[in-house]
């Protein structure tokens, strides 16, 4: 199977991942496709920070189909896990369910059968829409069908080793908390913050770990009760011969056997969860965010268990950071309001929201902003398109760009069959206040010619739903509707010769570099000087007064859309009539 990436050509942390996987499924003698692997559970929305979880296995598994390496990218959703409060902006009465799993739960929204299909639907079809298909299996599916039985019943059996390596690093974990406090004392607030997270990381873990405590000592499977559906659950009793297991429910005090090899009524404890289900899917490579990848986390020890228990090599990974949203360090799923893929696809294309991604190393933070740096975000990605279009230029730049606009099943991903900039569309969609016809009426006087809306797609829809939703009101243009005729008496005779200068070149239709270079040369002429030549001093501060009063005298502002943009997409009627002609 090994098929490695031809010498010379560009390599990335894909490559090094893709590399991984395959040695990884040689040295476990599995049979079938080359698995990469992500989990989630659906406890709310999926925002950007957990849609690393999905594109991580996503870019590597497309990596491995491009080498024509059979491969799967196999989607785990924790839908059998419990949920555990109530977020904001649900009913309250909702508490009741708390220790059930989310497929139990029914939508409090009324429009999903149950809660976990509430939040699967909508970053399915965003994943999707960004090239993302995965082969998804529910872990509630999977352990009520009893797919999972003799695996469980492994991990009762081996209760005492797994107990033995989380005492190990309950131990490790102490450590951890007194190097936070020390971090605190001795380096300053920022430091002791990380030191701190990660602490809370593994305190985190440590639940699920505490969960496992039972009647009979250390228990990795932890019962649904029979009646009321919660697994606030206690184990009293345990046979290894008959494999019938006694507890208590301490809610609705239900007293029940249940017996592990011929009922499936529960599931098995998050640190003993993951490393069977690596063993059970074959799984070769899975990413994992940094807090997850900390001494005594679920996957360090998973690590272990994985090898000790399920005679399985540990998959190949790698640890990633988190992303933030416009400066927050770290978002939540459990906190809310944090955006989604869906939020993001609103905005950027899919092969920009890919590329934010994919170009970065997996353990590099970054920010996502959707404020004015996605103007220079598309810049940059249509001077790299630009960059791409060349062979010669081929480097880790261009790859990363490769990996963003298509995939290896999909082909490329949408993007505008007449590329226009961002930031004209922005412009014009302000000044039009979004109209779509006038844009396109605009964009093809200042040079992007096209025959229909639907060339300037997906773009233009999504350059006004940015300047409509993400554009402060204070930063909107509001063109005036009527001239200011105080402010046209009062003009100075210097101003009256540069608007006349200006009125006199605003002929016919109006094309974008004839404007451009008007709106910069009137004060050349005003000067005695030509268009083509080189602006002096007094000219650079002319143009500055010019500019200023044409924004007062168009918009009754202090600045706005670049100047020969914003006449354009008024045109020189609206133009002649708001200077006073």
């Amino acid at each position: 199977m090994s098929r490695s990436k031809p010498q010379g050509e560009p390599h990335d942390w894909v490559t090094r991942a893709a590399d991984d996987a395959i040695r990884h499924h040689e040295k476990s003698g599995a049979s079938g496709p080359v698995t990469c692997s992500s989990g989630a559970s659906p406890s709310g929305p999926v925002h950007l920070g957990n849609l690393r979880e999905f594109l991580m296995p996503h870019f590597v598994a497309d990596e491995l189909r491009r080498r024509g390496v059979p491969v799967r990218h196999l989607h785990v959703w924790d839908d059998y896990d419990r949920f555990r409060k109530v977020p904001a902006g649900v009913d309250p009465s909702y508490a009741d369910h708390i220790g059930r799993p989310y497929s139990a739960i029914p939508d409090p929204w009324g429009c999903h059968a149950t809660w976990s299909d509430h939040f699967k639907e909508p970053i399915v079809a965003a994943l999707h829409a960004l090239g993302v298909d995965m082969e998804e299996i529910s872990q509630s599916e999977r352990y009520r069908s009893g797919v999972y039985r003799d695996e469980v019943l492994r991990a009762v059996r081996h209760r005492s080793e797994i107990d033995a390596v989380l005492a190990r690093y309950r131990t490790r974990k102490a450590a951890t908390d007194a190097a936070a406090e020390l971090t605190a004392d001795e380096t300053g607030d920022h430091a002791a913050q990380e030191a701190e997270a990660m602490a809370d990381s593994v305190a985190n873990d440590d639940e699920d770990a505490a969960e496992g405590e039972s009647g009979v000592g250390y228990f990795p499977f932890k019962p649904y009760c029979r009646d009321c559906g919660r697994d606030t659950t206690t184990v009293t009793a345990y046979d290894d011969d008959t494999t019938d297991l006694a507890y208590t429910c301490s809610v609705c005090d239900y007293h029940g056997t249940t017996n592990l090899a011929t009922q499936d009524e529960g599931k098995l404890v998050w640190k003993a969860d993951w490393p069977m289900r690596w063993a059970f899917e074959h799984v070769d490579f899975e990413p994992a965010g940094m807090d997850h990848a900390t001494p005594g986390s679920s996957f360090t020890v998973g690590h272990e268990l994985v090898e000790s228990v399920w005679d399985y090599p540990r998959p190949a990974w790698f640890g990633y950071g988190f992303v933030g949203f416009a400066g927050v360090q770290k978002m939540s799923s459990s906190a809310g309001g944090a955006p989604t893929a869906t939020d993001a696809l609103r905005v950027l294309e899919p092969g920009i929201l890919r590329w934010l991604y994919v170009r970065r190393q997996p353990k590099q933070t970054f920010d996502i902003d959707f404020g004015q740096e996605v103007v220079r975000l598309y810049d940059e990605w249509d001077s790299l398109a630009r960059k791409a279009a060349d062979p010669e230029r081929r480097d880790v730049q261009v790859l990363a760009y490769e990996r963003a606009s298509a995939t290896a099943t999909a082909g490329r991903l949408p993007t505008p069959e007449v590329v226009v900039p961002f930031r004209t569309l922005s412009s014009v969609a302000d000044v039009t206040a979004g109209s779509a016809d006038q844009i396109s009426r605009i964009v093809g006087h200042m040079g992007h010619a096209h025959d229909s809306v639907d060339q300037l797609e997906p773009r233009l829809s999504r350059a006004m739903a940015w300047t409509r939703e993400f554009v402060p009101e204070s930063d909107r243009t509001t063109v005036r509707s009527a001239p200011d005729a105080v402010a046209i008496e009062a003009l100075s005779s210097q101003e009256r010769e540069w608007l006349a200068l200006l009125l006199q070149g605003l002929q016919g239709d109006l094309e974008l570099d004839a404007v451009t270079s008007l709106v910069y040369g009137v004060p050349k002429l005003a000067r005695g000087m030509s268009l083509d030549e080189k602006p002096t001093d007094e000219v650079k501060a002319d143009q500055k007064e010019f500019f200023r009063l044409l924004y007062h005298l168009l918009v009754d502002a202090e600045r706005g859309p670049r100047l020969p943009t914003l006449i354009v997409a008024l045109g020189s009627d609206r133009v002649r009539m708001l200077l006073g002609a």
